[in-house]
């Protein structure tokens, strides 16, 4: 059931951010990379685990980099710091002990990150189809 609300829910964002016209900025997606990173950061902090929330910071940090990078710049960069950070959901528990973590929470998060990082790159291909055929 995890997996199946976090596919539809990032299907739901982004089907409904594309009609509303919000993820034509390109920070749109960069900004959500931010947040889902820093939904790692609450559960420490819900726990009081100070030990677990230094130790997030960490991968906050460099998901938080993709997202500025890919939003300036290489747009591709926040599909693949999505896709990372559903690889990041899977091992997660493995590297950092962070007792705020709700058991649902990586499969959830993996399912939501993946489904967002291929309706980035597929959306991505789909204006660069348009831009091409528009200037030709």
């Amino acid at each position: 059931m995890d997996y199946l609300i976090g596919f539809i829910l990032a299907l739901a964002v982004g089907i409904s951010a594309n009609a509303a016209g919000f993820d034509k900025d390109r920070s749109f997606y960069a900004t959500i990379l931010v947040v889902i990173a820093s939904y790692y950061l609450l559960f420490a902090a819900m726990a009081g685990s100070a030990s677990a929330l230094a130790l997030e910071l960490i991968p906050f940090a460099g998901f938080s980099i993709l997202a500025v990078l890919g939003a300036r710049r290489w747009p591709a960069l926040v599909a693949l710091g999505l896709f990372l950070h559903g690889g990041f959901d899977v091992m997660h528990g493995h590297v950092i002990t962070n007792p705020g973590v709700p058991a649902w929470w990586p499969g959830f998060c993996l399912a939501y990150d993946v489904t967002a990082g291929a309706y980035l790159l597929r959306l991505s291909q789909r204006r660069k189809k348009l831009a091409v055929s528009s200037t030709a």
